[in-house]
């Protein structure tokens, strides 16, 4: 028959009652006089029987064939061995064997013993040999004291013996089984109804044989055949359990008697008997006085197991204690033990070791009067919310605070507060402290230096940018952030080494931070760039950007050596930008733009430096391939003799037309040439161009000249007089015609140089000219040394009023020298008629300007020339 599962169907609890209701139909109907008695009780129980000792067999095979768990699958086994038992008894009552007495105890003790062995096998009943003896005494001493007590209260001393004994056994195994059931850990409800079967069958098979035996075999033998089917369907029920637990850890009440008060009950029920017999009796037969021997003598081993459980349990605890002991005095954390007040009881050996700390300075004060007063209201609440339960469930609560030591000192500590108080044995709250000052030193070196410049001192990046945000959290906080860039850096670096880079570093920072309020920020963003953060408006902080360009310039004197730089910076207000990242990136657009315009220049940000940077990068990406894509192009504009306004030459400017941003000047057009070092391709091309159209204009004569400007690292390049010659070669042109400009500006930065090379030009019978002549600062004293033929005046000295006549005053003398030198004088930017006029008196041969002529294209340029012929 195939067991119901614990969570069936309703068909199968329905099929797993039908053999108990036939047991008990029959037996009602011997009740009713329809079947005998001892008849339908040996029908009954013995069917029943025999249907429980099938499926509890079969739960047992199942169990082990598919758990493999021997304990559990005999467990089972033998409650089906002990219903088994019981029919085969129910049967002895039927048939009346010879020595029917005999029979029927050695029934009652088999069953008692099938059912305490099953029980004690199940799953979750007894786990090792030794519960399961301890068990077996508790319940074993307990039904031994009933049985003694059941012996002298009531008179069963006239019955047979074998009444007694069958008493004895049911009264032992029921206490035994009832014992084994109540301290069941898993399956109780399984476990109880397991065990009230049990307990039913033995009472009740115990009863019908003392009845049996005693005579009595009429229809009350059938009326307690009843509880046996109850109790025989209730142990097939609760011992068919297949699903086993999962391995408990041991509870400690399990490793000791002690723990239990069974000593006393059954000891009391044999003192309150014996008692009751002396006043009532008097005296106590044999059987009586072997009944209590039995029961002393179970208690005496009982108590014999106890006294071993508690000096091994003692052992135990000794053990655990030197452990803890080692463990607490060697730890470096210090354990503190606190009451519901907070008060400390116990503190660790640890204490003098790691703080210096006395049992009298710390036990009996509060945890909290120990801490640092600034730390103590953040650890009150921490402490506050453990005991208020939030952190059942939760790590333990963490609290830093700073400790005073032994010797006075604040120390950083970290400390962990566990609520063992519903741990019966600590009953406290324990505290764990741990000294966390290097750690925290180690912190905040680590925190320093990743928010310092390690070269300068200074702040870095990130630290620039934690101080701007916390500017701009500030409600109405003005303030400016400036960019700075050093030039000629990167030459020292080459030219003197790395620790003099390094050491100029250092000065500029040093000098920067002198210029600086307290509450400005200095640093140092990365390689040669700056920043300083400050509080000033926009007027303060231009000034303060303007002391640091001073400042900066000035020589850097060192060890062997002195060093200039020059520097770019750009600024920007805080509330210019959406962000920290948006600010920065305003002032570093601004100090770009400071470096394009010149050296040393201070820039402030607004959108159109954002749009003038665009179109520079703009132009320097297309600046490369202009030549090719055909973009560059040539004007020209002619220098005339002012005694006859006749053309006597024209000067080549360069012109780039630009597909979408229009022409772009040689004003604009050169820097970015020299930014991204097409200068000398462009001068080459500017020189080549300019010439093939000289050539094709027809009527041209030998004394008609053409000027081109050149850069001067085009000009102090070795081949340059080189391709100078093959261009005049190749578009078949006297070298007189061609006269080479240098602007006078650039003059001053090698003149040694600059004269070598125009020597070489005037070797090749090239002309030169010195271009806007007046503009620079030292131009006189050159005009002995460089082999120029040719002066080409600043437009500041022609256009200068007559009143006063200092300019006239001015012009005279430039010209007067420049005749002595046999040069040639050229006076430039003439626009009125009056401008022309002053030139023409103050002795200059020739002039250019747009009151002579414009420039032109090529085309134009050559009908204007034969206009003039003409």
């Amino acid at each position: 028959m195939q067991p119901p599962a614990p969570t069936g169907t309703r068909s199968h609890r329905v099929a797993f009652l039908i053999a108990p209701v036939l047991g008990a139909a029959v037996l009602i109907a011997a009740l009713t006089g329809l079947v005998p008695d001892l008849a339908a009780l040996a029908i009954a129980v013995g069917g029943v029987a025999l249907w429980a000792t099938v499926v509890l067999v079969h739960t047992a095979l199942a169990i082990h064939h598919r758990d493999g768990t021997f304990a559990a699958c005999r467990g089972a086994g033998f409650i089906g061995m002990a219903a088994l038992v019981t029919g085969v008894t129910a049967g002895l009552l039927y048939l009346g064997p010879p020595h029917q007495g005999i029979y029927l105890a050695a029934g009652v003790g088999a069953v008692a013993t099938l059912y305490v062995l099953g029980t004690m096998l199940l799953p979750g009943a007894a786990s090792t040999a030794a519960v399961r003896l301890r068990r077996a005494f508790d319940g074993l001493g307990l039904g031994v004291a009933l049985g003694f007590a059941a012996y002298l209260m009531r008179p069963l001393g006239k019955a047979p013996y074998s009444t007694l004994v069958c008493t004895l056994l049911a009264a032992t195994g029921i206490s035994i089984v009832t014992v084994i059931v109540l301290r069941a850990r898993l399956h109780r409800p399984a476990a109880l109804r397991c065990g009230l079967g049990a307990i039913l069958v033995l009472l009740a098979l115990s009863t019908v044989a003392n009845l049996v035996l005693s005579g009595h075999d009429d229809w009350i033998v059938a009326l307690f055949g009843l509880p046996i089917v109850a109790g025989l369907a209730l142990t097939a029920e609760g011992g068919s359990r297949r699903n086993l637990p999962e391995s408990l850890p041991p509870r400690e009440q399990d490793l000791y008697l002690s723990g239990y008060p069974l000593l006393a009950l059954p000891a009391g029920i044999g003192v309150i008997a014996a008692l009751y017999h002396l006043i009532f009796v008097g005296n106590f037969d044999p059987t009586a006085i072997s009944l209590g021997i039995a029961m002393v003598a179970i208690l005496t081993m009982r108590e014999l197991l106890v006294v071993s459980d508690i000096r091994r349990y003692t052992g135990q605890l000794r053990t655990k204690e030197a452990h803890f002991r080692s463990l607490v005095a060697g730890a470096t954390d210090l354990t503190l033990v606190l009451d519901d007040k907070l008060t400390v009881r116990w503190q660790s050996p640890a204490a003098a070791r790691l703080f210096g700390l006395a049992d009298s300075e710390v036990v009996g004060r509060t945890f909290i009067n120990l801490l640092h007063p600034d730390d103590a209201a953040g650890a009150q609440a921490g402490i506050e919310t453990l005991l208020a339960g939030e952190h059942d469930d939760g790590p333990p609560a963490l609290l830093n605070a700073r400790i005073r030591d032994g010797h006075g000192m604040w120390r950083d500590t970290e400390s962990t507060v566990a609520d063992q108080r519903s741990v019966p044995e600590v009953s406290a709250l324990v505290v764990h402290v741990r000294d966390v000052g290097e750690r925290r030193h180690l912190e905040r070196t680590l925190h320093k230096l990743s928010y310092t410049d390690q070269l300068t001192g200074l702040a870095n990046r990130r630290a620039l940018m934690r101080d701007l945000l916390a500017y701009r959290r500030r409600a109405g906080q003005q303030g400016t952030v400036l960019v700075i860039d050093l030039h000629g850096l990167a030459e020292i670096n080459d030219s003197k080494g790395r620790e003099i880079g390094d050491a100029v570093l250092i000065e500029v920072g040093r000098r920067i931070r002198s210029l600086l309020g307290e509450e400005d920020v200095a640093a140092r963003l990365g390689g040669d760039e700056f920043a300083v953060l400050t509080a000033d408006g926009a007027v303060l902080a231009y000034a303060l950007a303007t002391r640091i360009v001073t400042l900066l310039m000035e020589p850097y004197q060192l060890p062997g050596t002195i060093v200039e730089l020059h520097t770019s910076v750009g600024l920007a207000e805080l509330a210019g930008g959406n962000d920290s990242e948006e600010v920065l990136r305003h002032a570093d657009l601004a100090r770009s733009r400071a470096r394009q315009l010149g050296r040393d220049r201070v820039e402030w940000y607004d959108t159109d430096v954002e749009i003038q940077l665009h179109r520079r990068m703009d132009l320097e990406r297309e600046l490369l391939g202009a030549a090719d894509r055909g973009e560059l192009d040539l004007v020209f504009q002619p220098v005339v003799s002012l005694s006859d306004t006749q053309p006597v030459g024209v000067e080549a400017l360069l012109r780039w037309r630009h597909p979408k941003l229009g022409t772009i000047l040689p004003a604009e057009l050169l820097p970015i040439a020299r930014a991204v070092g097409c200068a000398a391709d462009l001068d080459e091309w500017v020189l080549d161009a300019a010439c093939r159209h000289l050539s094709s204009w027809p009527g041209g004569n030998n004394e008609f000249w053409l000027s081109v400007n050149v850069s001067p690292r085009e000009l102090l390049s070795a081949r340059f007089p080189e391709t100078v010659a093959e261009i005049l070669a190749r578009h078949r042109l006297e070298p007189e015609r061609l006269v080479v400009e240098v602007q006078e500006t650039w003059v001053a930065e090698d003149v040694p140089a600059i004269v070598a090379s125009l020597t070489g030009l005037r070797k090749l019978g090239v002309r030169a000219a010195l271009d806007d002549f007046g503009a620079g600062q030292a131009s006189l004293s050159h005009l002995r040394r460089l082999p120029v033929d040719m002066l080409k005046l600043d437009q500041g000295l022609v256009n200068t009023p007559a009143e006063p006549p200092i300019g006239p005053a001015v012009i005279d003398v430039v010209v007067s020298l420049g005749k002595r030198l046999g040069l040639e004088i050229v006076a430039k930017g003439l626009e009125t008629q009056e401008q022309i006029d002053r030139a023409r008196r103050a002795g200059c041969l020739y002039g250019q300007g747009f009151a002579l002529a414009r420039p032109a294209p090529a085309e134009r340029m050559e009908a204007y020339l034969d206009s003039h012929r003409a």
